[in-house]
């Protein structure tokens, strides 16, 4: 039996990943902040996993988490996540997206050099890139503390890669979506109003700009490749995407097309919630090495994905309308 551990496991990659590696018959354990009490994600698995509490940024707490775990490999996926977040409070996204996997790194070089190293890097490393769509190729050029912070951790992989030898790998995954995702993502955010409308709960949803544009795929599918890069010969890096760009307006048309609304009676436009220049509009990955090397494709497309999103939340919101009912 094989043994993962998995930082940030309570989150939504987390929580497909761990789901995806119990199906495949491995002894999973998960590293969770100190103080930290129960997690949502993990309801349906919860009795199956074991959690260790450790901090990213102690050094005697990892390796001290790594001895009692005994991983064959190890897949870092804890770190902050929501990329406009990063601006205010961009040191301690340093600290916990960059530090924090050099100081797991640094733990698996003492511990157990055979690990397997698994880095969760992200499309924001390449900012405004030269090129479109990008591969693994692709001069990293990140633009948000996120971005900076992200393509750290991604050289860090790299250098003990090669200085010490480790199986570490970084997956570049663009936006990837699921009902796991908080509300304060985009796509869940313009999925819940147009099943919190559909149910009359609620009349409109406020947005920004129509016309930003993003490579969005499904999590369950881009966990599949992590696990992927962690089975192969050899450590490499890995582009994972759909490939395929999509405008926050076709995302909204889905959204509201799915519960048999017109989008444009109930979508508010406001300024305020334009990134302005830190908006990327030029990020659309090409997962070709992917597919070719790992074998790996992409089960759930856009508006599928879409429409997922928009029936979870209908459920989870006339779920709720009947416990209140209940009371």
């Amino acid at each position: 039996m094989k043994r993962a551990l998995i930082t940030g496991i309570g989150g939504q990659d987390g929580s497909y990943l761990a789901e995806l590696l119990l199906d495949r018959g491995y002894d999973v354990t998960g590293l969770v902040r100190p103080g930290a009490s129960s997690y949502e994600n993990l309801a349906d698995v919860e009795e199956r996993v074991e959690l260790h509490e450790a901090d990213l940024l102690n050094q005697t707490s990892l390796t001290q988490a790594l001895r009692a775990a005994k991983p064959d490999e190890v897949y870092h996926l804890a770190a902050p996540s929501f990329v406009p977040a990063s601006w205010d409070a961009p040191v301690y996204t340093a600290e916990f997206a960059a530090v924090g996997a050099t100081s797991l790194l640094e733990a698996i070089r003492l511990v157990d050099p055979e690990i397997r190293f698994y880095q969760a890097s992200s499309s924001e490393i390449f900012g405004e890139p030269p090129e479109t769509p990008q591969s693994e190729k692709t001069p990293l050029a990140p633009v948000t503390p996120y971005g900076v912070a992200k393509a750290y951790a991604h050289f860090s992989a790299l250098s003990y890669r090669h200085r010490y030898g480790l199986y570490a790998c970084s997956g570049i995954l663009y936006n990837h979506e699921s009902p796991r995702r908080p509300l304060q993502f985009l796509p869940r955010k313009v999925a819940h109003g147009a099943a919190a409308i559909s149910l009359g709960l609620e009349e409109e949803v406020v947005l920004g700009d129509l016309e930003a544009t993003r490579d969005w795929g499904y999590a369950g599918d881009y966990v599949r490749a992590m696990w992927l890069m962690l089975q192969q010969d050899k450590p490499e890096d890995y582009v994972v995407a759909s490939g395929e760009s999509h405008s926050v307006q076709e995302l909204v048309e889905v959204a509201f097309g799915h519960v048999g609304l017109d989008w444009h009676e109930h979508v508010r436009i406001d300024a305020a919630f334009k990134r302005g220049p830190a908006e990327l509009r030029r990020l659309v990955g090409n997962p070709a090495k992917a597919r070719t090397q790992l074998g790996w494709q992409a089960k759930v497309g856009f508006t599928e994905l879409v429409q997922m999103l928009v029936d979870a939340d209908v459920a989870r919101l006339q779920q709720g309308a009947t416990s209140m009912e209940r009371r």
